[in-house]
Protein backbone atom coordinates (compact mmCIF):
# COMPACT_ATOMS: atom_id res chain seq x y z
CA UNK A 1 0.00 0.00 0.00
CA UNK A 2 1.60 3.52 -1.30
CA UNK A 3 1.56 6.51 1.54
CA UNK A 4 -0.32 9.50 0.52
CA UNK A 5 1.84 12.62 1.69
CA UNK A 6 0.44 16.47 0.90
CA UNK A 7 3.48 18.05 -0.68
CA UNK A 8 4.42 19.59 2.34
CA UNK A 9 5.00 16.58 4.04
CA UNK A 10 6.73 15.01 0.66
CA UNK A 11 9.45 17.83 0.95
CA UNK A 12 9.67 17.59 4.61
CA UNK A 13 10.40 13.47 4.08
CA UNK A 14 13.00 14.58 1.18
CA UNK A 15 15.08 17.39 3.07
CA UNK A 16 15.41 15.27 6.42
CA UNK A 17 16.31 12.42 4.13
CA UNK A 18 19.47 14.02 2.30
CA UNK A 19 19.94 16.71 5.12
CA UNK A 20 20.34 14.07 7.97
CA UNK A 21 23.53 12.84 6.55
CA UNK A 22 25.28 16.14 7.17
CA UNK A 23 27.96 15.76 10.50
CA UNK A 24 26.13 17.88 13.06
CA UNK A 25 26.71 20.51 13.98
CA UNK A 26 26.85 22.53 10.93
CA UNK A 27 28.46 26.01 11.35
CA UNK A 28 27.46 27.65 7.87
CA UNK A 29 25.51 26.02 4.76
CA UNK A 30 28.34 25.37 2.84
CA UNK A 31 28.80 22.22 4.66
CA UNK A 32 25.47 20.57 3.71
CA UNK A 33 26.36 20.88 0.01
CA UNK A 34 28.47 17.51 0.30
CA UNK A 35 25.80 15.76 1.04
CA UNK A 36 23.61 16.67 -1.61
CA UNK A 37 23.40 13.97 -4.09
CA UNK A 38 23.67 16.38 -7.35
CA UNK A 39 25.67 19.00 -5.66
CA UNK A 40 24.17 22.78 -5.47
CA UNK A 41 22.10 21.60 -8.64
CA UNK A 42 19.99 19.42 -6.31
CA UNK A 43 15.64 19.94 -6.97
CA UNK A 44 13.33 18.90 -4.00
CA UNK A 45 10.20 18.00 -5.53
CA UNK A 46 6.18 16.91 -4.32
CA UNK A 47 3.59 17.35 -6.92
CA UNK A 48 4.10 20.73 -8.27
CA UNK A 49 6.58 22.03 -5.93
CA UNK A 50 10.20 22.26 -6.76
CA UNK A 51 12.84 23.44 -5.19
CA UNK A 52 16.52 24.00 -5.59
CA UNK A 53 19.32 23.48 -3.04
CA UNK A 54 20.47 27.15 -4.08
CA UNK A 55 16.84 28.78 -4.04
CA UNK A 56 16.56 27.17 0.00
CA UNK A 57 19.96 28.34 0.69
CA UNK A 58 19.67 32.00 -0.41
CA UNK A 59 15.91 32.94 -0.33
CA UNK A 60 15.30 30.76 2.64
CA UNK A 61 18.77 32.44 4.41
CA UNK A 62 16.42 34.38 6.97
CA UNK A 63 15.07 31.59 8.31
CA UNK A 64 18.36 29.62 9.24
CA UNK A 65 19.73 30.33 12.07
CA UNK A 66 23.63 28.56 12.46
CA UNK A 67 25.13 26.68 14.21
CA UNK A 68 22.77 23.32 13.96
CA UNK A 69 22.67 20.37 16.40
CA UNK A 70 20.75 18.27 14.92
CA UNK A 71 19.08 18.05 10.98
CA UNK A 72 15.16 18.25 12.57
CA UNK A 73 16.38 21.77 13.76
CA UNK A 74 17.54 22.79 10.43
CA UNK A 75 14.49 21.32 8.29
CA UNK A 76 11.86 22.67 11.09
CA UNK A 77 13.69 26.32 10.26
CA UNK A 78 13.18 25.55 6.65
CA UNK A 79 10.00 24.43 6.42
CA UNK A 80 8.73 27.77 8.35
CA UNK A 81 10.09 29.66 5.91
CA UNK A 82 8.76 27.62 2.72
CA UNK A 83 4.67 27.55 4.06
CA UNK A 84 5.56 31.75 5.45
CA UNK A 85 6.11 32.13 1.45
CA UNK A 86 3.30 30.29 0.82
CA UNK A 87 4.81 27.88 -1.19
CA UNK A 88 2.23 24.59 -0.30
CA UNK A 89 -0.44 26.82 -1.25
CA UNK A 90 -2.56 25.23 -3.82
CA UNK A 91 -3.16 27.24 -7.42
CA UNK A 92 -5.60 25.02 -9.44
CA UNK A 93 -4.28 24.80 -12.95
CA UNK A 94 -6.04 27.49 -15.32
Amino acid sequence: MRISRTPQQEIHRQLLEVFEQAKYPLTNPVELIPVLPDGAAITFQADGVTLGAMELGIEYAEYQDYPYEDVNSLVADLMTGLRDDDVFEYSPPK
